[in-house]
């Protein structure tokens, strides 16, 4: 494993295991398999709603002897319904009662919406009580980013989480938080396997010359630019390969491809989207197959502002198969 050292000398896996979207029954045993595997950063979130069975996987890792606790950096999420300073104070501890835990590693912002001054300053007290280790943002776009890190603020956030993948590179972005000591982390850096990312003939290409995957090749190509990556999976041999990524490097050549690919564009939102910040205002929890999710309490509205007709299928030839991406990685 490679680590990154923090604005505040704090050290974090470059490699980390994410648990959006994994539902209740199978957190504790992915979360298992995981720590089996060799990942020691382990991010969930509040609005994810399985903070409990993270806390279960670790607290069993760390009694059978698999691992010992500060060996482990457990990131948890505070959503916009915490925010402002009493809320979100409160909501953190009751995630580390969830996590089972005295304290977190890194606790962020998830979105940069609603009273996230207020939220930030309960960050910074709970941080300098020492119940945080490191604390930072998720979502937050350049301006907003050097909007938290300026004006007089205690302490700067260690961490930004945005999405970051092959296609939206955010290479921009990661020269502003450079500048303030912010360290980049990925959410999505496989987009869910959009625009055929799975499918792409660069990769493969870059692939086939490491004798390694197309999600090898994307999680090394963003550790090589010192981005913090965060994947996941439910099959023990893939979250074993996501890890398996530190015995290769890319070339000059290879980094300069894939970064070729680069379209600066969002595989799923935009934030600065007035109709998107509306989405963000009031939500509802809606079941799906085995899965809750978050969705607009006017989801209709926002889907048509988005995909237009979305209950009718486009031509053939426009179609975006996430079957293709199932397919691929053998996943649920």
């Amino acid at each position: 494993m490679e680590y990154t050292t923090l604005n505040n000398g704090v050290k974090m896996p470059k490699a980390g295991f994410g648990v959006y979207q994994v539902n209740k029954e199978e957190c504790e045993r992915v979360v298992m398999d995981a720590i089996k595997a060799g990942y020691r950063l382990i991010d969930t979130a509040q609005s994810y709603f399985n903070e409990e069975e993270v806390g279960n996987a670790i607290q069993k890792a760390i009694n059978d002897g698999l691992v010992k606790r500060e060996e482990l950096f457990i990131t948890s999420k505070v959503w916009i319904d915490n925010y402002g300073y009493e809320k979100c104070k409160e909501s953190v501890l009751k995630s580390m009662e969830k996590l089972k835990v005295d304290y977190l590693d890194l606790m962020l912002l998830h979105q940069p919406f609603a009273d996230y001054y207020g939220a930030y300053r309960a960050l910074e007290e709970l941080y300098e009580e020492g119940k945080l280790k490191a604390i930072g943002v998720s979502n937050f776009y350049p301006d907003r980013l050097s909007d938290i890190c300026l004006f007089e603020r205690k302490t700067i956030p260690q961490v930004n989480q945005v999405e970051t993948n092959v296609f939206n590179a955010q290479f921009e972005a990661q020269k502003n938080m450079e500048q303030f000591g912010v360290q980049i982390e990925a959410w999505a850096p496989f987009a869910e396997g959009r625009n055929n990312m799975f499918q792409n003939e660069t990769l493969k290409k870059i692939g086939d010359k490491y004798n390694k995957s197309i999600a090898q090749v994307i999680l090394r190509w963003l550790t090589q630019r010192n981005v913090v990556v965060l994947s996941k999976s439910t099959l023990m041999e893939r979250i074993k390969e996501n890890i398996n990524i530190f015995d290769f490097e890319l070339s000059k050549e290879d980094m300069e491809e894939i970064a070729k690919l680069d379209t600066k564009t969002s595989s799923f939102f935009n934030h600065y989207d007035p109709e998107m910040v509306k989405w963000f205002d009031e939500t509802v929890m809606v079941p799906f197959e085995k899965y809750q999710f978050r969705v607009p309490k006017d989801y209709d509205e926002v889907l048509r502002h988005t995909y237009g007709d979305y209950m009718q299928l486009p031509p053939e030839k426009d179609r975006i198969g996430h079957h293709y991406f199932k397919a691929y990685r053998k996943d649920e």
